[in-house]
């Protein structure tokens, strides 16, 4: 997050604009690749999924430890991935409102989740032209209360 950060106030104290998200992560991806030409190794061992706008166009990109990245319209990454995919390919559309948006997500969790899900042990995120802003533990909670 540091890195992010740091790396959009270089840009945008250059360009007067912030780092394009497609910049972003091409960089990103390009510096976990890079580590892959010392010994083979991929020191990088977890995917990333990077989330943004650009003016009004969304991005979600996966970037994989070798430097790979993918581009999503919804994703699932860790275990049980190959089931939330397979979940979101059956319930995503480009038209879900924000709120059928987050039951989708909590649905998806429950796919692969081991346990109870609650408000303790879970986060959601929520990404918009406005920016990053992360649901409190209350909103989390009742999200979870309508889906029982």
């Amino acid at each position: 997050k540091q890195w992010y950060q740091r790396r959009v106030a270089i840009t945008a104290g250059q360009y007067s604009e912030e780092i394009p998200v497609s910049q972003l992560v091409q960089r990103i991806a390009n510096v976990m690749q890079e580590y892959t030409h010392s010994g083979g190794v991929r020191p990088f061992g977890v995917s990333l999924l990077v989330a943004g706008f650009d003016e009004d166009t969304p991005y979600l990109v996966q970037c994989d430890p070798s430097g790979a990245y993918f581009a999503w319209k919804a994703t699932a990454m860790g275990k049980n991935h190959i089931n939330g995919k397979t979940f979101l390919e059956r319930r995503y559309n480009a038209e879900l409102e924000l709120e059928d948006a987050v039951h989708t997500a909590i649905l998806t969790l429950k796919e692969g989740f081991e346990g109870q899900m609650t408000e303790d042990n879970i986060e959601i995120g929520i990404t918009t032209k406005d920016g990053y802003r992360k649901l409190s533990r209350s909103d989390v909670k009742d999200y979870l209360a309508a889906l029982s």
